[in-house]
């Protein structure tokens, strides 16, 4: 799947210029999670990268994982641009922050695309990711899912939804290093991390742009990460109470809605209306299969029940991550500016 639209700089950004920016790659994988094809798909991606841009591999694995990711990844004897670093301290639970910071604060340039290992950019969408920085201090593409297995088809419809209602949270950014580094990064302890990193940028006054028409493919997890998932999305909506309370709605309404069969069927095909509406937003017909809206209703019903699980893990203290719960999805933006300010004064006085 190619990117839509003309990259900038038209033909001479397909063919040679390298883009003065970062590409900053946190991952920390297990022995058991890779396989043979899986790593070298990878290994042949991370190659693409370096062709175009300086690429930083920040790796969160165990030692022997990550010695044997640079004697694969890393040629010693031909310099490139593209290193494997460890990850640096960072306050926090979540390592994927410490990643991302470590990443950011090690970038040899200002321009930064920040990208989970799922993801998968071609030149094109590099070139129009980056172009958006122009106008802004961080810009928020639209992942879409490449192959499409069921559970893929699945969570589509929660992105087109989330494109009809208010904009998608992708595996990928590009933000300008100052501009993150003025706030003093962005907190370590959330579930959200990437709402967080937005909002961070927002209370430094920083200028967000949505780009719903660059689309970035992303490989699909496995079933089971897929289904380790649901709650844990679910509980990321405790940063946004109006979307928490809305979701929460769900579950009564539909029982109340069985009562009346052709109630529901209006709510069905109202949900897949919304759905379609995003599935036709900023060119999204040409990326997503008309039959993609039709899985809304499945999802609605999902997160009718993975809401009220995402209550019941805030009663026990958060969801699970990496053997520790936490507590916190995302703060607000007033939160975040309060904090900035307060570091900033402390500062000062030192």
């Amino acid at each position: 799947m190619r990117s839509a639209g003309v990259p900038e700089g038209g033909r001479s950004a397909r063919v040679g210029r390298r883009f003065d920016a970062e590409y900053v790659l946190p991952l920390r994988w297990s022995e058991d999670e890779e396989t043979e094809d899986g790593s070298l798909e990878f290994a042949a991606y991370l190659r693409r990268l370096d062709a175009w841009i300086d690429v930083t591999v920040v790796d969160g694995s165990d030692p022997i994982v990550r010695d044997a990711h640079r004697k694969r990844w890393v040629d010693e004897a031909r310099p490139t641009g593209l290193r494997l670093l460890p990850v640096e301290p960072w306050p926090g639970r979540n390592g994927k922050v410490a990643g991302v910071m470590t990443g950011i604060r090690r970038s040899r340039h200002e321009r930064v695309v920040i990208a989970d290992d799922d993801v998968r950019y071609d030149r094109d969408s590099l070139a129009r990711v980056l172009s958006r920085l122009r106008d802004a201090d961080v810009v928020r593409p639209q992942n879409v899912f490449q192959p499409l297995p069921w559970h893929a088809r699945w969570d589509t419809a929660r992105s087109l939804l989330a494109r009809a209602t208010g904009g998608d949270f992708p595996g990928t950014f590009a933000l300008r290093r100052s501009t993150i580094l003025r706030a003093g990064g962005y907190d370590g302890d959330v579930l959200f991390e990437n709402l967080e990193m937005l909002r961070t940028v927002r209370a430094i006054g920083g200028v967000e742009a949505r780009a719903d028409d660059v689309f970035i493919e992303r490989r699909p997890p496995t079933t089971r990460r897929f289904l380790e998932q649901r709650v844990r999305q679910a509980y990321d909506e405790w940063a946004r109470p109006g979307h928490l309370a809305v979701e929460l709605a769900l579950a009564p309404l539909l029982v109340s809605s069985l009562r009346s069969p052709s109630r529901f069927v209006v709510a069905a095909v109202v949900v897949v209306a919304i759905a379609e509406v995003g599935r036709r937003r900023d060119g999204g017909r040409a990326v997503y299969p008309p039959s993609s809206a039709l899985w809304a209703p499945v999802w609605l019903l999902e997160r009718a029940v993975t809401s009220w699980l995402a209550v019941g893990a805030r009663l026990r203290g958060g969801v699970p991550y990496r053997g520790r719960r936490l507590p916190t999805a995302a703060h607000s933006v007033r939160s975040v500016r309060a904090r900035i300010a307060q570091e900033s004064e402390v500062h000062r006085v030192a």
